[in-house]
């Protein structure tokens, strides 16, 4: 009877610890979320910046013209075959870019399509499956302006499909944060980024 007691508190105990307990099973979006687009400032951000200015790019490692850009490759989880519904929420402080040949969604989002300027940033979102591209911060025309996005997007991506996240200065410079634009709740807050971001937080996986 002693023995039945103590086997039935040691049971206790290892439940108590979790032991024994399936884990919960983590998003098949888990290695997107959280992705963040940076185009850092070469130089420290000055005190009092002129309306419109623009910086060097910290990405810089040689030819401007080749070298101002990152590529970030992710593989979603899930089953495959499966496709899932997942809905993305983009927020950051970036520069105007103009796209064509695709279809425009709301007031940044771009499907498909190519880059219709030769100078101004590059946000893109690549999928293999279903193959598919999406660009971030559309706008009728580009020019020396700065402002902070916030918005969320549904896309598809299959279980086991890549994800590619590309970011393309294309000349080596890019719009300042000249205005000290800070995005709340995303470092980081409350200072302002020395430069442009975008961060890619998942809000739902269906």
């Amino acid at each position: 009877m002693k023995r039945s007691i103590l086997s039935g508190l040691a049971g206790m105990v290892l439940l108590g610890c979790g032991v024994g307990l399936a884990a919960e099973p983590a998003s098949p979006a888990q290695p997107i979320d959280g992705y963040r687009f940076a185009f850092p400032c070469a130089s420290p951000a000055p005190e009092n910046p002129q309306e419109g200015a623009g910086c060097l790019s910290g990405l810089v490692k040689g030819d401007p013209n080749t070298t101002d850009n990152f590529t970030t490759v992710k593989t979603f989880g899930g089953e495959p075959g499966k496709r899932y519904q997942v809905t993305l929420r983009f927020r950051g402080v970036v520069e105007p870019m103009m796209y064509k040949n695709g279809k425009q969604v709301g007031e940044y989002f771009y499907i498909g399509g190519e880059k219709n300027n030769a100078t101004y940033n590059v946000y893109q979102i690549s999928i293999s499956s279903p193959e598919s591209h999406y660009f971030l911060n559309r706008q009728d025309k580009v020019g020396h302006k700065i402002f902070t996005i916030d918005y969320t997007q549904t896309i598809e991506i299959d279980g086991g499909a890549t994800v590619t996240f590309h970011g393309d200065g294309q000349n080596g410079r890019l719009i300042s944060n000249f205005k000290k634009l800070v995005v709340e709740d995303v470092p980081p807050a409350p200072d302002a980024y020395n430069g442009q971001f975008i961060q890619v937080d998942v809000v739902d996986v269906k």
